[in-house]
């Protein structure tokens, strides 16, 4: 069977909060959040009728309470999308959402369908991470995984275990400069263009979500110095040096390349290929390395011809490895991140790989001349997952 190319032409999220009672998303469901960005790429998309999307996969990490049902199907009917629309869910905790990307686009491929929308959503305030979760008694007691697994912070100190060389320092350093990044790209006004706003009800009364809670601009290396070591006495991994724990959504819209010349839509990413890899679940944050090593032997591609690097930083640590591994510069790299990472966005699991997606898509249309891209995350559990992504124009 000849597969046909995919095209994602455009994505938007919402804001990203901060998860609990003091995030702007407390008040608001998760199955609405995805709902608001799935009718923002219809607007944005006019040339694209209601009839022609055939495919809504969503990830989440938690599928319960807002976010269970299989919420690819009820969000497309709440969305207002036609009864001929199908739909599903996936889970692989934080890369539930770029899962869901590869899906369609395996759909797309192989003429399962032509258009398709994929994202993730993750209301980490109504649901924390495994907070209902009973995972099997024989996980820990016949030794299958360390106890470490189960909480992602020990699994980052483990990391720098395994890399002494990487000090605390020298991850507060990475973290700061993701905050810099991050505060720059949103004084250019960037980021603002890939947030759909959205009105929430919150204890100030009703309010438009339209920037991100996470970021602290404010950040300096004394700051960060002082932050406690919660996961380990004398540890290295601190609240300033990981990913927050938050709300938000992120989606994309897809469709064949046939079918984008069809309708005169121009521009986008085009998936050259991806892979996914397990690793020890107390390590998960070295997944990225052997994702990102299979993805680029499957494209025929090599690190140097990938002109942005998007990594999802759960922790300081995770990212200055893979960094080290493909010869990136410390602490920052102009492919990497350029506009800040997860340390300064959050990371609402499954909303996270999406979002990667929509900073390569927003960079790629202002930089035509840049070809090669890579979205790259860990995953809960020990996975790693990677996607490298041609520029259209």
């Amino acid at each position: 069977m000849k597969t046909r190319d995919v095209i994602v032409v455009d994505g938007i999220r919402t804001a990203f909060g901060r998860a609990g009672e003091k995030g702007v998303f407390w008040n608001t469901r998760a199955d609405d959040m995805a709902v608001r960005v799935i009718r923002e790429l219809m607007r944005r998309n006019p040339k694209v009728k209601p009839e022609m999307v055939e495919e809504n996969i969503w990830g989440a990490t938690t599928q319960e309470g807002d976010q269970g049902l299989t919420m690819g199907r009820t969000t497309a009917i709440l969305a207002g999308l036609p009864d001929s629309c199908a739909g599903y869910s996936v889970d692989r905790m934080c890369a539930g959402g770029l899962t869901a990307i590869t899906a369609a686009a395996s759909e797309i491929a192989v003429g399962a369908c032509d258009m398709a929308i994929a994202g993730g959503v993750e209301h980490m305030g109504h649901h924390p991470m495994g907070a209902t979760a009973d995972p099997n008694p024989r996980f820990l007691s016949d030794k299958l995984v360390s106890l470490d697994a189960m909480n992602m912070g020990k699994t980052a100190e483990n990391l720098h275990d395994m890399f002494p060389e990487i000090t605390k320092e020298m991850a507060d350093e990475y973290s700061l400069h993701c905050q810099q990044k991050t505060a720059r790209a949103y004084a250019e006004g960037k980021i603002q263009k890939m947030i759909v706003p959205m009105t929430v009800y919150s204890k100030e009364g009703w309010v438009v979500a339209d920037r991100d809670q996470q970021p602290r601009p404010e950040t300096t290396m004394e700051g960060l110095a002082a932050l406690k070591t919660p996961f380990r006495v004398q540890g290295k991994v601190t609240p300033g040096n990981a990913s927050g724990l938050n709300d938000g959504a992120s989606g994309v819209l897809m469709m064949s390349a046939d079918k984008a010349a069809e309708l005169g839509i121009k521009g986008g990413l085009k998936l050259k290929g991806f892979a996914y890899a397990g690793v020890k679940a107390e390590i998960m944050g070295y997944g990225p390395i052997p994702a990102t090593k299979r993805a680029l032997k499957n494209t025929g591609l090599t690190i140097d011809q990938i002109d942005i690097i998007e990594l999802n930083e759960a922790f300081a640590v995770q990212a200055i490895i893979f960094m080290k591994e493909f010869g990136l510069k410390f602490p920052t790299d102009d492919r990497l991140n350029p506009l800040g990472g997860a340390i300064a966005f959050g990371h609402p699991l499954a909303g996270s790989g999406p979002r990667l997606v929509i900073h390569l898509l927003n960079q790629f249309a202002e930089n035509p001349n840049l070809r090669y891209g890579m979205t790259t995350m860990c995953v809960g559990l020990g996975q790693g997952a990677t996607a490298i992504w041609e520029n259209v124009k």
